[in-house]
């Protein structure tokens, strides 16, 4: 048995394949950034799925691919976990971003984009992914992602900038006890992704003018700082993968288009993809 996920902080998509690489099963888990989950609860979050720990015994390798994966120490913890439970398997830990490359551009040259719960970019020449920059995360980078706009949201809220009709409804949905938001941000488990829940506010509102304003400063943002510093031309194709890009395409493509850039696809998540590249390539 073999075991391909692809894994954000929000949510882990796992796709399990037999020797004769047919589909056996599907799940998702809870998301396994080792960045800033703790070991315990990275495995509870996959020992809790029963799918994953009925077939223990028999996975012979897994293909992880993962936010937070990106330097060696988390990914060396996430492996460990993996170790421990599928004891007879060998584990493979990559960051998200590679994930990114072989669901959008498979081995052709690209620059390959992440906007879901964090976000990241790289160009891939057709063999190496390149990166520009490290992501430190949430509190410092994250430009246009999840916890972003959600961070945006609570502080407009706060500061009374946001529309009375919008933060009438702001209110009723979330709990916004300073105290509350507080221990969430600075004393529990994932605080990127209960900053990433706000933005899901957003889509409600998507039409708004207010909305739209927020979200075209977060691209242009990122275009700034994760995609013009690229060296590339008019012909080199552009992808975006995750949530944010996929429900905000429209006001994405536009920025791009400012931008003097096109946006080749977006794909909001990634596994399918994935798959076939490793059915193709890998395993």
């Amino acid at each position: 048995m073999i075991l391909i996920a692809d894994g954000g902080s929000t949510k882990a998509d796992w796709i399990a394949l037999d020797s004769d690489k047919n589909e056996v099963f599907r799940v998702r888990t809870l998301g396994l950034n080792p960045a800033v989950v703790e070991q315990e609860e990275l495995n509870n979050r996959i020992v809790n799925m029963f799918q994953l720990i009925n077939i223990k015994d028999e996975v012979s390798e897994i293909h992880f691919y993962g936010a937070g994966c990106g330097t060696p120490k988390p990914s060396k913890i996430l492996q460990d976990v993996m170790e421990s439970i599928f004891i007879n398997a060998k584990v493979h830990v990559a960051e998200d971003m590679l994930a990114a490359v072989y669901a959008a551009s498979g081995k052709e040259p690209a620059l390959v984009c992440i906007l879901g719960t964090g976000s990241n970019s790289c160009y891939f020449d057709g063999e190496i992914v390149h990166m520009k920059n490290p992501s430190l995360g949430y509190v410092l980078m994250d430009e246009a992602s999840g916890n972003y706009f959600g961070k945006l949201l609570l502080r407009e809220y706060f500061y009374n900038k946001m529309p009375k009709h919008m933060a009438d409804r702001f209110e009723n949905e979330f709990n916004l006890d300073p105290d509350y938001i507080k221990k969430n941000i600075y004393r529990m488990p994932n605080p990127n992704m209960y900053l990433a829940s706000f933005a899901k506010f957003m889509f409600e509102f998507k039409e708004e003018k207010y909305i739209k304003k927020i979200i075209k400063r977060g691209f242009q943002e990122f275009f700034k700082y994760r995609v013009l510093p690229f060296e590339k031309d008019a012909s080199t194709p552009l992808y975006f993968i995750g949530s944010i890009a996929h429900y905000f395409r429209e006001i994405l493509e536009k920025v791009a288009s400012k931008n003097n850039l096109k946006i080749t696809g977006v794909i909001q998540r990634p596994i399918d993809n994935l798959l076939e590249y490793h059915k193709n390539n890998i395993i």
